[in-house]
């Protein structure tokens, strides 16, 4: 079926590459009208119109989701521009390892900023109209789709504060579903291993190198792999929650 999510609206962060762009072909594909939100305009342009070549129907949204302000104009913007709103895909991240002795402090606060505070605004905004969504889908529910990691389950040294804002993701997830999940919002975190995108290459030419050495013998997932996730997990019946999917490379330890 390709048109699962036909009326619905899907708004995903960090649209601009990887799983963000892979995910917003992902849903309009299925039907839905996605905004896209990233920082990075040009590409976001550019995969609006890929989507509107295909049929489909999507809007670039320039915004910086650790700015509040920003993050809210975002959500008020797709929520305008389509009449509402009933899918949040928070994938926006960064992933900056290292030690903790001697790591840069503006990395952490780089991850914090946007794995955690950004998600965090991006989904208070959202919350009412996810909500009203709900009286009048014809699919019976809205959906937050979180992006969490690996690294939210198992800390490992050289990660410690990304592991931090990962376990903090997992954490804030279980606690919304607890409250809007009777009220017909689904939380869902997906948590994905290796996945060859962009994230890696944000690291310091040394970290980098380390983790081309971790991962060669590993056949990545692709971006892909992680969109077809949240794919299912968004089209599952109004009494079906996915609450968690763990995506490791078959090699992957």
């Amino acid at each position: 079926m390709s048109d699962r999510l036909k009326g619905a609206v899907a708004l995903v962060t960090g649209a601009s590459s990887g799983i963000g762009a892979a995910t917003a072909r992902s849903l309009a594909a299925q039907g839905a009208k996605v905004a896209l939100v990233a920082r990075r305009a040009d590409r976001l342009e550019k995969l609006a119109i890929e989507i509107a070549s295909n049929g489909h129907t999507a809007v670039a949204i320039e915004a910086d989701v650790t700015d509040q302000s920003q993050a809210i104009r975002a959500v008020e913007r797709a929520a305008g521009d389509f009449g509402r709103l009933d899918i949040v895909v928070n994938n926006a991240g960064v992933m900056l390892l290292g030690p903790i002795h001697g790591a840069p402090v503006e990395e952490w606060e780089r991850m914090i900023d946007v794995n955690v505070k950004g998600l965090l605004y991006t989904t208070h905004a959202s919350l009412p109209h996810l909500l009203r969504a709900v009286e009048d889908s014809p699919r019976g529910v809205a959906d937050v789709v979180n992006i969490s990691s690996v690294a939210g389950r198992v800390p490992a040294a050289g990660a410690g504060v990304y592991n931090l804002t990962k376990h903090g993701v997992g954490a804030v997830s279980e606690a919304l579903r607890q409250e809007v999940s009777r009220k017909g919002v689904r939380v869902t975190i997906i948590e994905p291993g290796f996945v060859e995108t962009e994230l890696q290459e944000q690291n310091r030419p040394e970290i980098h190198e380390k983790l081309k050495e971790r991962v060669a013998k590993i056949d990545p997932l692709s971006a892909h792999d992680i969109a077809d996730a949240i794919e299912y997990s968004v089209t599952r019946p109004a009494h079906v929650s996915l609450n968690e999917l763990l995506i490791r490379p078959t090699k992957q330890p």
